[in-house]
Parts: structure tokens; C-alpha cells; sequence
């Protein structure tokens, strides 16, 4: 990786920060879920930074109540992948996954899930070159994407969860 450029293990008050919540009184329900998976164990949040500015960002949930994403021994979900538009392209977000499965396989997982909208190719092809070949089923909810109530919202579009052998 070039010089500057860091890919590490953030904190709940980091995410917090870059999604612009000053108290977790007053966050969105996602934010909420994100925040305490972070804070008890069951979240890893990874960072891409160059210079101390964040480029990347990746979940990881060991454990979720739909264990087809995560059940907390084998099988872990990764979540709201982002690479800033100008780095993309670059591998940045590659070397981020990659960081993230290798983590994983070290802690004794076996599987890593994605999940990618059937409309965004652009996603599908990276996820498949990264190795998500197998799709799980498809989804009308994340289940990190919470309502009012702390339930996953459902959504009109279908997407895949892909799943990769580590």
C-alpha cells in the first residue's frame, strides 16, 4: 500500500463522527444498531485512511438474528462498504475486503456474506472477482438497516447476499 495510506480496526465513536451524530440519544435507528455492535464485540469496523483523512469504510457483524448473514462461529457479514469516488478503482477497497476476510479467517470464520444490489454490476463484478460467487437467496431487507421500531426495514428492490469461502 502507498505510503500514508492506513487500513485499521476503528472505534464506535469514530463511526459516530463520520456519519455526522454528535449525541446517540438523538441518532437514527441504524446508527444505534451500528454503534452497539461496535461498542459489545459483535462489529468490527474497519477504516481506510491516507493522512488522516478517511477514504474507506467496511462492517464486519459476527452475529445477526438472520443467520444466513452471520451466526456468530462461522459465517460473518460485511456491511456498508464505501470508498470515496476518487479513489476508487485503485484497489483501495479491494485491499480493505481483503484486510477485513483475513481478519476473519484468523478468528476461525470459514465464510464471509455480502450483500450487492442486482441493478449496481459495477458492485456485482468486484464482488465476484473478490470471490462472492455463490448467491445465498435474495433479500427485501438488510438486517442492519434498522426502522423506528429496531427492525430491519424492508425495501421494494431485491438484492443478493453473496457468500465466499475463506
Amino acid at each position: 500500500m502507498e505510503k500514508g495510506f492506513i487500513i485499521r480496526k476503528a472505534t464506535g465513536e469514530e463511526m459516530l463522527a463520520l456519519w455526522g451524530v454528535r449525541e446517540i440519544k438523538k441518532a437514527s435507528p441504524t446508527a444505534k444498531f451500528f454503534y452497539d455492535n461496535i461498542s459489545t464485540g459483535n462489529t468490527v469496523f474497519w477504516t481506510l485512511d491516507h493522512d488522516g483523512e478517511l477514504l474507506g469504510e467496511l462492517y464486519v457483524f459476527l452475529n445477526l438474528e438472520d443467520k444466513d448473514f452471520a451466526d456468530g462461529r462461522n459465517t460473518a457479514y460485511l456491511c456498508a462498504f464505501r470508498v470515496k469516488k476518487e479513489y476508487r478503482g485503485q484497489g483501495y477497497g479491494s485491499r480493505l475486503i481483503a484486510t477485513a476476510l483475513e481478519d476473519l479467517k484468523q478468528i476461525g470464520f470459514c465464510r464471509a456474506t455480502i450483500g450487492v444490489g442486482s441493478e449496481e454490476p459495477q458492485n456485482v463484478r468486484l464482488y465476484r472477482r473478490l470471490g462472492f460467487i455463490t448467491k445465498i437467496k435474495d433479500c427485501h431487507y438488510d438486517p442492519c438497516g434498522m426502522d423506528e421500531n429496531m427492525r430491519p426495514r424492508y425495501e421494494e428492490t431485491v438484492w443478493w447476499l453473496l457468500q465466499k469461502e475463506l
